[in-house]
């Protein structure tokens, strides 16, 4: 289990009382451990810390269930199941190297896969977490009813994060409850549509917890609200949704009790030195040079930092972002995006199949998004503060997976041994915070609900906010030789022309942030939008793409893992079921 710095986030140490029902290799098959009986244990600090312990899985790691893969199976970013398989990047690296990982990218993977069972088994030890707070806390007779009222709303919306987590990849999912314990025997549940349970969790957190917290790591009212109206959404239930985004957007606040606003430079919310900052409405708390060796840095995204000569970062060259993304942060002579999808015909200049020692100019001439710069590393750019970007010498197998680096992670030089883990075996390990959702996530998800129910006009004015904010020249990379240009929409002439610019800008603000896959699924659209980036990558030498297809009615969801199906077994029967198409 690992270790947190609880001086930022509960003044409490994670102790062995986790182990109740917590530390499960996996939510089907749970082995009986000896534990102290509940009743000798239960009071307000063992709460506190158990739920302490399922805080503790929001990263991904810590979980002893599925290890077998990494941290990077079960990242908090989801930037294997969000980021990879939603064409925001390639898998990255050499092809026969986390392979695992290229049939997700695909959407082709099978029921077998590790990976998808590792991710399975690390959220579902997350709920029963939840659980066990919720379990523990009927039994401590020194709670107050606000005490108890409080843990319940932390405990119920960190359940309905993990369970919502595992709707988003595999569909229908078990819901798990805090009456479900392996020892009554009815752990073995079927799977069904979990969002209204998500719902009344997380509706539940908004109308108990507090507007400000003491630790900012710790979820308060208005982080619960952004979470319930986006499972709305999830919902098409914009009718719900856009009151609650309303109202979160003329009063909400950090935990720490500022209000909620978008920063001044867009770069600012991938800085590990401005993290929690009014931007961030619910982030995974990372921490490093804490004496754990790294245990609490952001270990799920370490794999994904440029390899080779003179970079700052030795592992692992992974993530890499696709020539599709690349081409949608250009822009047209109003610093606009190509809405019709011209934007992908052709690929905006690359080094791809240049040596660094090969001579190479930068793309001066064709406008873009200034956002393109700070989401991915291109030669001959300036690259945070660790010089200009070389190209193919950053790059661990250019031909393989091309010629760009994801950069929202990283760290400054400056930064090396102050957010990066100096006793770690990568400074990979790093302090660099994930947001699970920022304020410019709610301003779009609040302009996709004006977009169905609401105003055109408050739809473009939220978009236009993102807009504004990217066209700070202030926040612009310096001494870039790109042509930066980005203008704001007029006033959306009708439903079809909102639905379409609010998509793409979720598609540039979020890039390789984990919720690409996740929105394409929702709005229908896998079918058309990620067979055309197949087509598009394809085109552009990325042989991963060879003879793959998107299947609508399969590809939207992973399919459900083999092991936890065989588990499932009650009777001979098994109670889980696979999801269509597998």
């Amino acid at each position: 289990m690992k270790k947190y710095n609880f001086k930022y986030f509960l003044p409490i140490a994670v102790s062995s009382l986790v182990l109740l029902n917590a530390c499960s290799k996996n939510y089907l098959d749970v082995p009986q451990v000896a534990s102290l009986s509940p009743q000798l244990v239960a009071n307000k600090i063992a709460v506190a810390q158990v739920l302490v312990g399922a805080y503790s899985l929001l990263d991904g790691e810590g979980s002893q269930a599925g290890t077998n893969n990494g941290p990077w199976a079960t990242s908090s970013s989801n930037w294997v199941y969000g980021s990879v398989a939603g064409g925001d990047a390639h898998k990255g690296s050499d092809p026969g190297d986390q392979n695992l990982i290229t049939p997700i990218e695909t959407w082709n993977t099978s029921p077998s896969n590790s990976y998808i069972n590792q991710l399975w088994q690390q959220r579902y030890d997350g709920a029963q977490r939840a659980n066990d707070v919720l379990r523990l806390m009927r039994q401590a007779k020194d709670m107050t009813p606000a005490d108890t009222l409080q843990a319940a709303a932390e405990a119920r919306f960190l359940r309905a994060h993990y369970h919502f987590e595992l709707a988003r990849a595999f569909g229908k999912v078990p819901w798990v409850s805090e009456d479900q314990t392996y020892s009554a025997g009815n752990f073995n549940t079927p799977n069904i549509d979990v969002l209204p349970n998500i719902a009344a969790d997380l509706a539940f957190a908004y109308a108990n917890l507090p507007e400000t917290q003491s630790q900012y790591g710790r979820v308060n009212k208005w982080a619960a609200g952004a979470y319930l109206a986006k499972v709305y959404m999830y919902q098409k239930r914009f009718s719900d949704a856009l009151p609650l985004f309303t109202t979160i957007i003329a009063n909400g606040k950090t935990a720490r009790g500022d209000k909620y606003a978008l920063n001044a430079k867009f770069a600012d919310n991938f800085n590990p030195a401005l993290k929690n900052s009014v931007e961030s409405v619910f982030a995974v708390q990372m921490f490093v040079n804490d004496g754990t060796g790294g245990a609490n840095a952001n270990q799920g995204d370490a794999l994904n930092f440029p390899y080779g000569g003179g970079a700052q970062t030795s592992c692992c060259g992974f993530f890499q972002p696709s020539f599709s993304l690349a081409n949608s942060f250009k822009v047209n002579a109003s610093g606009l995006p190509f809405l019709d999808g011209s934007y992908n015909t052709t690929d905006l200049q690359n080094d791809q199949g240049k040596s660094s020692t090969t001579p190479y100019l930068p793309d001066a001439v064709t406008p873009v998004d200034p956002r393109i710069d700070w989401t991915m590393g291109r030669r001959g750019i300036p690259f945070l503060d660790w010089g200009v970007m070389p190209g193919q010498d950053w790059i661990r197998n250019q031909a393989a997976a091309g010629p760009y680096v994801t950069m929202k992670h990283l760290f400054y030089k400056s930064q090396i041994g102050v957010y990066t883990d100096a006793s770690a075996w990568s400074n990979g390990f790093t302090a660099n915070n994930y947001n699970l959702m920022r304020f410019a996530d709610v301003l779009l998800l609040a302009a996709e609900a004006e977009a169905e129910v609401g105003s055109l006009a408050t739809a473009t004015t939220y978009v236009n906010m993102i807009r504004t904010r990217a066209s700070n020249p202030l926040g612009f990379v310096k001494l870039s030789p790109a042509n930066y240009q980005i203008g704001t929409y007029p006033t959306f002439a009708d439903q079809a022309t909102a639905r379409t610019a609010i998509r793409f800008e979720r598609k540039l603000e979020l890039a390789t942030e984990g919720h690409r896959f996740f929105d394409i699924t929702r709005w229908g659209i896998g079918g058309t939008e990620l067979t055309a980036y197949a087509a598009r990558e394809l085109a552009s030498g990325y042989l991963t793409m060879v003879g793959v297809s998107y299947k609508t009615g399969k590809s939207e969801y992973l399919p459900i893992p083999q092991a936890q199906i065989d588990l499932s077994q009650v009777g001979g029967k098994a109670v889980l079921t696979q999801n269509p198409g597998y």
